[in-house]
């Protein structure tokens, strides 16, 4: 996709390489290897001693026009990608990234444990399992674009407004998961929010769980929750409070696109999504359902900050996050 820096963004700062939670991982009984290539000379690669593990990676934004008293936005990806889903669409226009700097937020994009810019664990053994890798034939119908058996023709939903020429590009940033690391997933976004403090989290899909774990756990910390369609939702705690320092109760929005009745998966965990909106609300938290078909609103697929109104959807997101300022 197109780099993020390629669309203008009025920055006061751009900050990099900071990275969230994580342990030493100690090695002492493997075998040396010899690295080598034609062009320079042997290499004896001792893989014993200690190497990071379980860590998050976080690029920070901060606007020039940082609106004043505005708490910072945390972005977590979805499954089998990476924090560079927000920043353009595969057709190259701005993505979210863009618009809610452009709006005066500064902007914290995460890549969560094993993805991305995170980096891999190479201890062998110290997360269970191998990793995954999305197929094609998967995204398609899991990102609701159209029936499965009119993949192979490109053939879409009625109505659908994911540019479909981009995607083969978004296909290209597809990276390697595990399934297993959801504990230090989870650890190391709790780690970011205790870094950047107060804020609003925004994830999509497996990050909308995330998000709303991370949300429960910190209710002090976390005073916003918004999840894009989120792939499940955690628990809450018996007993649960969702007040903040200030007394508030923490808000928390839902997004829902369309095409989800037609999709057995995701008609399973909207009405889950609906039906965590009511337990959220009966636990005191300002819980608000986007349904965006019901809204007059259709047409979106499972990556709506991708889709053709990708940034009326922002502005919708922007609002409910001034409505509760």
């Amino acid at each position: 996709m197109t780099e993020a820096r390629g669309h203008e963004m009025d920055l006061a700062c751009f900050r990099s390489f900071r990275c969230g939670g994580g342990r030493v991982v100690t090695r002492d009984a493997a075998p040396e290897r010899i690295n080598f290539s034609a062009d320079t000379p042997d290499f004896i690669h001792d893989p014993n001693g200690a190497v990071f593990a379980d860590q998050a990676y976080v690029q920070s934004f901060v606007p020039r026009n940082a609106r004043p008293g505005a708490l910072p936005l945390v972005l977590v990806h979805g499954g089998a990608l990476t924090g560079s889903m927000w920043e353009t669409t595969p057709d190259g226009r701005p993505g979210w990234l863009t618009r809610f700097v452009q709006a005066g937020f500064t902007t914290h994009v995460v890549d969560g444990v094993e993805r991305g810019r995170a980096g891999w664990c190479a201890v062998e053994g110290h997360w269970a399992g191998r990793a995954i890798m999305r197929t094609d034939e998967q995204a398609w119908t899991l990102y609701r674009l159209g029936a499965a058996a009119d993949m192979a023709a490109r053939r879409p939903f009625p109505g659908q407004r994911f540019p479909l020429a981009g995607f083969d590009d978004l296909c290209r940033n597809h990276v390697p998961r595990w399934l297993s690391t959801a504990p230090q997933a989870l650890a190391a976004l709790i780690a970011v929010i205790e870094t950047v403090g107060p804020c609003i989290l925004v994830g999509h899909s497996q990050g909308g769980w995330f998000t709303h774990a991370a949300a429960t756990a910190r209710p002090d910390l976390v005073r916003g929750c918004i999840g894009i369609e989120p792939s499940g939702m955690p628990a809450l705690p018996e007993g649960w409070s969702p007040l903040g320092p200030d007394g508030r109760p923490q808000r928390r929005l839902l997004m829902l696109g369309d095409f989800v009745e037609e999709t057995p998966f995701w008609a399973d965990l909207a009405a889950t999504t609906r039906s965590h909106v009511d337990q959220l609300r009966a636990a005191g938290v300002a819980a608000t359902l986007m349904d965006l078909p019901a809204m007059g609103i259709r047409g979106n697929s499972h990556m709506p900050m991708m889709d053709d109104n990708s940034d009326t959807l922002a502005g919708l997101l922007v609002d409910w996050i001034d409505a509760g300022a």
